[in-house]
Order: C-alpha cells, then sequence, then structure tokens
C-alpha cells in the first residue's frame, strides 16, 4: 500500500481495525449522488475515525467518506 502521510505527529490509522475495512467500498464511495448516510454511520462507531479523517485531510482525499466527513464536508473543514 502507497502511503503519502507526510505528518509524523500523526498516527496512521489502523487499517485491519477500521469498520470501513469490514464493510465495503461501495458505502465509502457512492456514485454521484448517492446517500453517504450508512458510511457516516459506521464511522460514528469506529474506533479510527480520528486518524482516518487526519488522514484525510493530509493527503488531500477528494473523494468518498474519510473518518465521518464527504467530500463536501472535508472541503468546507480545509477551508476553515
Amino acid at each position: 500500500m502507497l502511503i503519502h502521510f507526510i505528518r509524523p505527529d500523526v498516527r496512521e490509522p489502523d487499517w485491519e481495525q477500521a469498520l470501513c475495512a469490514q464493510t465495503g467500498p461501495e458505502f465509502f464511495f457512492p456514485e454521484a449522488g448517492g446517500s453517504t448516510r450508512e458510511a457516516k454511520r459506521v464511522c460514528l462507531a469506529c474506533e479510527e475515525r480520528a486518524q482516518c479523517l487526519e488522514y484525510a485531510l493530509v493527503n488531500d482525499e477528494r473523494y468518498g467518506v474519510w473518518g465521518g466527513l464527504s467530500e463536501k464536508e472535508r472541503a468546507r473543514l480545509r477551508r476553515r
């Protein structure tokens, strides 16, 4: 797996323990206009949520739900 993690102060998510690894990508990468509700529900219960969100922000992930936030929500967070 190629990681572009650049901040040494942030722990990489333990992807094997992350609930998304046990669920399936269709929840986290819905088609345009699809619902992100189920993905966010899974994220809320995941112990790796904070690290996942930090990973997505640091690595500028543009698609899908990461750490419980959609693309638009992460974009708003970046602008702050």
